[in-house]
């Protein structure tokens, strides 16, 4: 049996759709504060200006679930809430826009007991595609907002 063109041409522009690789970025840094304390920083979902370096301010409209985050002479992201977990202390967002060079961007920030028995973990992860720059450049930017912001947070 002999395949049509037509079939050929979109068995290929699914394979090269689906041949962009997902990327992951991650930061995790130990805290001396509780679960309770940490997420008291960070558990309001526009918290997030008081404590990551980049981020000037945050706007919050009362559906508490679009923010706003103009940012320190790099222009704006906006960010929407897509779950919430306040007893597990974990939410996860997605970025709608902004000037980062990603896109399907979604992150999860969580807030665990530390397996040592005193104070806390907080990880932050990140899974996107590359947009307008290679996977690695992509990346590092990733990387470099996630981390500075857990340094600034926990004061390392």
């Amino acid at each position: 049996m002999r395949a049509s063109y037509p079939a050929l041409l979109g068995l290929g522009l699914i394979v090269a759709a689906t041949s962009a690789q997902a990327l992951e970025s991650k930061a995790r840094k130990a805290s001396t504060q509780s679960v309770d304390a940490e997420w008291k920083k960070v558990g309001d979902f526009c918290r997030i200006s008081s404590w990551h370096p980049a981020v000037d301010k945050c706007e919050l409209p009362a559906d508490k679930q679009h923010r706003t985050l103009p940012l320190k002479g790099r222009g704006t992201l906006v960010e929407d809430l897509a779950h919430w977990n306040d007893a597990g202390h974990s939410y996860t967002y997605r970025l709608v826009s902004g000037p980062l060079p990603v896109t399907d961007y979604r992150s999860t920030f969580k807030v665990v007991a530390n397996k040592a028995g005193t104070g806390s973990v907080i990880t932050w992860r990140a899974h996107y595609l590359a947009k307008g720059a290679s996977d690695a450049d992509a990346k590092k930017a990733i990387d470099g907002v996630l981390e500075s912001g857990l340094a600034a947070l926990v004061g390392n």
